[in-house]
């Protein structure tokens, strides 16, 4: 008896009595013979429900899913109210070629400087962007073929590495070779068919990106699933002639937040190769942050492209659930992922975003978005539209962080927002935050084991790493009651944000709780468990996944030991335009002090 627990509708619940409450991961720390002997009592009959039981009672989990009376209904998908439209827009037709989107949103951009392209100054390190390869190639300064080559033996050198870290995971240098002739070619007849000609991208390993097979890093996904040809999105940036550089790492089916991956070796980051690059979408930041590639595309399911992208110091972009298309990838079935972009900048991520945009059919139906757009920052609309633009904050949250060097700088970031453009700063209060982590992970959680399940009882669950088989040991434990449950919170949680969004335009937050963990030697081999590393990479980023928000993460600066801190923006749904906009104004006010990553490669050399 007095286990029962009954919540207020979410409408009646009194805001000002709420109180923070932090979240404390009770669980064990284990990696090489330990964490694997523990992994097999987690599987066994008897003692791994029981092991079980006790972390999950620990956690909280069965009192927030089984002992609590929760009286909204169930959201099993994302439902939004109808949006007003952005100011500063300027709307894109999912409709239309992709080329045509690029070109739209290439106009938005502010005047480009060719300048800019010859001095790559001494004084401060800057990425090249996508419209300095774009000059490059048309000033014939150099071919998509030349940089290939350099791609080729950049990717081929770092292959040879020991003990092994791959960016890539499938690779074919004649492909890129093929791919990279074809490019030069129509610049040579000066024919390129748009601004993304000539520009390569890394696919993170569960988006299909023909020839390549689809492994989602384990050993054995390409065995029962064939790829015949590219994910929707991948299609869509082809038309506009990206070269695909091959298939990026991840962490196994992207169950992880550190990017650790006994199967294939682990990613190491380009700021510091003793430090995790984060996950799940490890590869594809890393071979951004390095200067390999312009673009690379990864999934967000759990924070999948923001952590990465904030641990290495580069742009993530977690689009609004729905507003691209999911066809062609492991995890197209699920209700809190997106395939977004992640690029050195805003700028770069905006052009790789409009052109792989697109509801599917089904999402259209469903979900009713609202139509694409993008800002205008060409405009001197910019600074009206920043200057009218309120911004929320959850104080107790947002310094909920492993350091206050995380905070202090994204504090640092808001305030020269605020002075800059005269943006009104707003304290919110987001309630049930405990509650709606739990809600997150029996979501992804049972659409993870749902998709795997058949595989894994044909005998291929053996293969798995065993941090997968940690995670799917633990969603194993979860009742349909428990999903059901996890429904209900999704509804409330829906409502609590917006709320605030009548109150705001965006949330903002550090994108992670801790800058990038270290590397155990002993995980490398058999991986590693350490829930507290992942709570804290996750800290902020579970909103934007349980209830398909927008959000993106841009750097603002490093903590004392050189490593990168993430600023997330997370906007209303549909409102990507916003988000893009906030995002570009933090980066020129905190671009001036980027550092050059340790590993890092000049494959431009425009000098």
């Amino acid at each position: 008896m007095g286990k029962k627990r009954v919540m207020l509708p979410a409408k009646d619940v009194d805001l000002s009595s709420i109180k923070y409450e932090r979240e404390v991961v009770q669980a064990p720390h284990l990696t090489g013979f330990v964490f694997r002997f523990f992994v097999r009592m987690l599987e066994a009959p008897l003692i791994g429900p029981i092991i079980m039981n006790v972390l999950k009672k620990e956690n909280k989990i069965d009192e927030i899913l089984q002992h609590t009376v929760i009286p909204e209904e169930p959201m099993f998908k994302p439902e939004y109210p109808p949006q007003e439209k952005e100011p500063g827009v300027i709307v894109l037709d999912e409709d239309g070629r992709p080329e045509d989107r690029v070109e739209s949103a290439l106009m938005c951009l502010p005047h480009y400087d060719v300048a800019e392209l010859c001095e790559n100054s001494s004084a401060s390190f800057r990425y090249w962007k996508i419209r300095d390869y774009a000059h490059a190639y048309r000033s014939r300064k150099v071919t998509p073929s030349m940089i290939a080559e350099r791609i080729i033996s950049i990717i081929e050198e770092n292959g040879r590495n020991k003990p092994p870290a791959p960016l890539l995971i499938s690779f074919e240098a004649a492909e890129v070779r093929e791919q990279a002739a074809a490019s030069t070619k129509r610049f040579e007849a000066g024919n390129p068919l748009s601004i993304l000609d000539g520009i390569f991208m890394a696919i993170k390993d569960d988006i299909d990106c023909y020839p390549h097979p689809s492994k989602g890093a384990s050993t054995w996904m390409h065995e029962v699933r064939t790829v015949k040809k590219d994910a929707v999105c991948v299609s869509r940036l082809r038309c506009c002639g990206v070269i695909f550089v091959g298939k990026a790492n991840m962490h196994e089916f992207g169950m992880g937040t550190t990017g650790n991956n006994p199967n294939y070796g682990t990613a190491r980051n380009p700021h510091a190769p003793d430090r995790y690059t984060g996950g799940s979408s490890s590869g594809p930041a890393a071979i951004v942050a390095s200067g390999i590639c312009s673009a690379a595309l990864g999934t967000d399911g759990g924070g999948s492209i923001r952590i990465p992208s904030s641990l290495c110091g580069v742009v993530g972009l977690k689009t609004t659930y729905g507003r691209t298309s999911m066809e062609g990838s492991l995890c197209d079935s699920g209700t809190v992922e997106i395939i977004g972009p992640l690029a050195s900048s805003v700028e770069d991520v905006m052009l790789v975003y409009a052109a792989m945009l697109g509801a599917s059919p089904a999402n259209r139906i469903s979900l009713r978005p609202s139509p694409p757009c993008v800002p205008t920052l060409s405009s001197h609309d910019d600074s009206n539209a920043l200057g009218s633009l309120r911004i929320g904050k959850y104080t107790p949250w947002f310094n909920d962080v492993h350091s206050t060097e995380i905070s202090d700088k994204c504090e640092d970031a808001l305030n020269q927002l605020s002075k800059a453009h005269g943006c009104e700063m707003i304290e919110i209060v987001i309630p049930e935050l405990l509650e709606m982590r739990t809600a997150h992970v029996v979501s992804i959680g049972s659409e993870c084991l749902c998709s795997l399940n058949p595989d894994c009882e044909d005998g291929k669950g053996v293969k798995l790493t065993y941090d997968t088989r940690t995670s799917l040991a633990l969603f194993r434990s979860f009742t349909a009651a428990d999903y059901v449950a996890a429904q209900c919170i999704r509804r409330r949680n829906m409502y609590y944000h917006m709320e605030i969004f009548k109150k705001v335009d965006v949330i903002v937050t550090p994108t992670t709780g801790m800058t990038a963990p270290s590397i155990p030697p002993s995980s490398l081999k058999s991986g590693e468990t350490d829930m507290q590393t992942t709570a804290n990479l996750m800290q902020f980023i579970v909103p934007a996944n349980l209830l398909g928000l927008p959000a993106i993460s841009v750097p603002v600066g490093y903590d004392k030991e050189g490593l990168p801190i993430g600023l997330q923006i997370m906007g209303r749904p549909w409102a990507e335009a916003t988000v893009l906009r906030v995002a570009s104004a933090v980066e020129k006010l905190c671009g001036e002090s980027k550092k050059k990553p340790a590993s890092y490669y000049d494959v431009l050399k425009a000098n």
